[in-house]
C-alpha cells in the first residue's frame, strides 16, 4: 500500500489541486446566480460576475434587482446598477421605486431616483407618498387673539411628495413650522377669539393661501383644523403682571424718598449738635472779653436748670395724668 501511494503521489497531488481549484471556482464565481440570470433571460456573462467580485461588489445585489427590473419591463443596465451600488446607494430600493412609479404612471428616471436615494431620502416611500398622500398632524399651536384670549389649535395637513423637489427640498419639520406660524398670524389678526371659534375654516383657507409648500419636498393638498380649545386669558395675566410691576416701582420710589428724608433729618441733627457745640466757646469768649459777667452766667445756668425741671415735671405729669 505504501509503495502504491509513493508511486502515485504526483497524481494524488494533482487531483487535490484540481479539486481545490474547482471548489474555489464555485466559491468565487456565483454559478447559481449566473444560471438564474440565464433562466430569466438576463444576459450577464460569467466574467462580468467575476469582475464584480474583483471590484468588491456583491453580484446578488446587482443581478437580482436587474432580473426584477427586466421582468417589470424596465430597461436598466448592469453598469448603471453597479455604479449606483459603488456610490453607496440602495439598488434594490431604487428598482422597487422605479417599478412602483411605472405602475402608477409617474414619470421617474433612473438618474433622478438614484439622486434621491444618494441624498439620503427613501425614494420608495416618496413614490408611495406621491400615490397615497400622507396626513401630518401638528401639535397644539398656541395663538392669542387681539382680545387677549389664548387659543390652542391643532391641524391635520395632507401632503404629497414632490419628486422633482426631493433633492434639496425642506422636510416635514419645515412644513409644520410654517403652518404653525400661519396659524399664529391668522389668530393674532382676529379681533376676538370668538370669531375664530365661529369660523375655524378661515384659518385653513388663509394658511393655505400663503403657499407654505414653497421650497419644500412636498405639495400641500389641504389643511384641516382638527381642534380649537380656549386657553388662558393672556391679556388679563399681562395686565396683572404690569400692575404688580408698577406697584413694585412705586414702592421702590417711596422707599427712596423715605431714605432721603431720613438722611436729611440726620444731617439737620448733626448741624444742630455742631451748632450747640459752638455755644460754650462763644460764652467763654464773651467772659474773656467782658461782654458777659459771672452773675449773668450763673443766672443763665439757673434759668437752664429751671427749664429742665419744668420739662421733667411736665413729662412726668403726661405719663401719670392722675398725679398732680
Amino acid at each position: 500500500m505504501s509503495n502504491f501511494i509513493a508511486g502515485n503521489i504526483g497524481w494524488i497531488i494533482l487531483i487535490g489541486i484540481i479539486g481545490l481549484l474547482i471548489i474555489l471556482f464555485f466559491v468565487f464565481v456565483p454559478v447559481g446566480l449566473w444560471v438564474s440570470s440565464l433562466a430569466a433571460n438576463v444576459k450577464i456573462s460569467i466574467f462580468n460576475m467575476i469582475g464584480m467580485r474583483l471590484r468588491r461588489v456583491k453580484p446578488a445585489r446587482i443581478v437580482l434587482p436587474l432580473i426584477k427590473a427586466r421582468k417589470a419591463g424596465l430597461n436598466l443596465g448592469v453598469n448603471q446598477l453597479e455604479a449606483h451600488y459603488l456610490a453607496g446607494g440602495n439598488v434594490d430600493n431604487v428598482v422597487n421605486a422605479l417599478i412602483a412609479s411605472e405602475r402608477a404612471g409617474i414619470e421617474l428616471e433612473f438618474e433622478k431616483a438614484a439622486a434621491i436615494d444618494l441624498a439620503g431620502r427613501n425614494v420608495l416611500e416618496a413614490v408611495k407618498m406621491s400615490v397615497n398622500p400622507k396626513v401630518i398632524e401638528t401639535p397644539n399651536v398656541s395663538a392669542v387673539a387681539k382680545d387677549g384670549i389664548e387659543l390652542l389649535v391643532k391641524a391635520r395637513v395632507t401632503v404629497r411628495a414632490d419628486l422633482e423637489r426631493l433633492v434639496g427640498g425642506a422636510g416635514e419639520a419645515t412644513v409644520l413650522a410654517r403652518i404653525g406660524e400661519g396659524i399664529v398670524t391668522t389668530v393674532g389678526s382676529a379681533d376676538s377669539h370668538k370669531e375664530v371659534l365661529e369660523n375655524p375654516d378661515g384659518i385653513s383657507k388663509r394658511v393655505l393661501s400663503k403657499g407654505l409648500d414653497s421650497g419644500t419636498a412636498f405639495e400641500i393638498l389641504s389643511i384641516d383644523i382638527a381642534d380649537v380649545d380656549v386657553g388662558r386669558n393672556i391679556g388679563a395675566q399681562l395686565q396683572s403682571l404690569q400692575a404688580e410691576a408698577d406697584k413694585n416701582i412705586a414702592q421702590a420710589k417711596a422707599e427712596e424718598r423715605r431714605a432721603m428724608a431720613v438722611a436729611k433729618e440726620q444731617e439737620m441733627r448733626a448741624s444742630v449738635v455742631e451748632a450747640e457745640a459752638e455755644v460754650p466757646k462763644a460764652m467763654a469768649y464773651a467772659l474773656r472779653e467782658g461782654k458777659l459777667s459771672v452773675m449773668d452766667y450763673y443766672e443763665l445756668q439757673n434759668l437752664k436748670a429751671d427749664t429742665q425741671m419744668r420739662e421733667t415735671i411736665g413729662g412726668h405729669d403726661q405719663d401719670n395724668p392722675t398725679i398732680v
